[in-house]
């Protein structure tokens, strides 16, 4: 057995290279790509310390392998509850550090590509839901007016519908990133370091207004911030969504019951701008989305438009009536 492969300062060394050479400084990653790479090994470290007993400092090369990481996906699933989505993210952080050790430390090659051999699991993709516009309104005026945190609310939910934002890009909208002009936009800081910008409506823009006179917030500020004025994370915004949820359910009961993440809202921008008759292409440009055909998934959820084109086909077997003239057009013909 060779050395490198038992040795603990070994794996700890080619570990620490990956975050700060590869993913950092020649990849140049972002930072949120980065803090999911962390996760996953956070993770992989909790589940090796149950299994082996063993801390993380004490880990090897040799402990790094195809048998331990089936068992770590497993133990997502089953024990985590994990969706078939997150356990194929997390793999794919693994097998990123993977095909960096095949290059840096041959003698753990066979290790390597035995992990680079598990295969991404395949998962039944449902349709996308999406909000109906009278319960967007209800939504929209859900959040109370007369306090701060109900506000900050209301813009958070209009910009989360005006621009179909991940919540990402969301929170980290700064007051500057915000153009408010005769044309208001807003730029995004998107995935992979992509920036795009998406245009306001009136409404948006004259509502962003008001709240940066109430909040008296900073160019460098965050435009949704807390209330102690540091950034929103995840769960907040999933947190105030399900409170506005609660309390628009009363005015609007088919939104009872229902789960609305933020992504919801960005399906039902979508789908309300292709109902629109925005052109595809364009609304993949509102999203963010790297090609159009991540965005055909939006046409599969739109019933309208399917029978809309199912009225303009004859069922099978229809007698197709023959075309006669009007008295008009056979005049018209006759004249010619």
């Amino acid at each position: 057995m060779n050395a490198s492969l038992t040795d603990p300062a070994v794996f700890a060394s080619l570990l620490q290279r990956f975050f700060t050479e590869r993913l950092l400084q020649q990849q140049n990653a972002s930072s949120r790509t980065v803090a999911a790479y962390r996760d996953a090994f956070r993770l992989l470290f909790d589940y090796t310390t149950r299994e082996l007993g063993r801390p993380p400092a004490k880990l090897t090369l040799e402990d790094f392998n195809a048998e331990r990481i089936l068992g770590f996906l497993t133990w997502l699933e089953t024990e985590r509850g994990n969706s078939v989505r997150t356990r194929n993210a997390r793999l794919a952080a693994l097998r990123a550090f993977a095909q960096y050790v095949a290059l840096r430390c041959p003698p753990a090659l066979e290790l390597a590509q035995g992990i680079l051999a598990v295969p991404m699991k395949r998962f039944e993709k449902p349709l996308l839901g999406f909000l109906a516009r009278e319960e967007v309104q209800a939504l929209l005026a859900a959040p109370p007016a007369s306090t701060w945190c109900g506000r900050r609310d209301r813009i958070l939910l209009r910009l989360l519908y005006n621009t179909g934002a991940r919540v990402s890009e969301l929170i980290g909208i700064r007051v500057c990133d915000v153009t408010l002009a005769a044309t208001s936009s807003v730029r995004l800081q998107g995935k992979g370091r992509k920036q795009r910008t998406v245009p306001l409506w009136k409404e948006t823009s004259a509502d962003i207004r008001r709240w940066l006179v109430y909040a008296g917030l900073q160019p460098e500020q965050r435009l949704v911030p807390t209330r102690s004025g540091l950034p929103m994370t995840r769960t907040n915004v999933a947190n105030r969504l399900t409170l506005a949820v609660a309390t628009a359910a009363q005015q609007c009961p088919q939104l009872q019951g229902r789960h609305i993440s933020p992504h919801t809202w960005r399906h039902t921008t979508a789908m309300h701008l292709l109902q629109a008759g925005v052109d595809i292409t364009v609304i993949a440009l509102w999203l963010g989305h790297a090609s159009p055909a991540t965005t055909h998934g939006y046409v599969e959820a739109d019933l309208a438009m399917k029978e809309r084109a199912l009225a303009a086909v004859a069922p099978p077997g229809t007698k197709t009536a023959r075309y006669r003239p009007t008295d008009a057009v056979l005049h018209f013909l006759e004249n010619l």
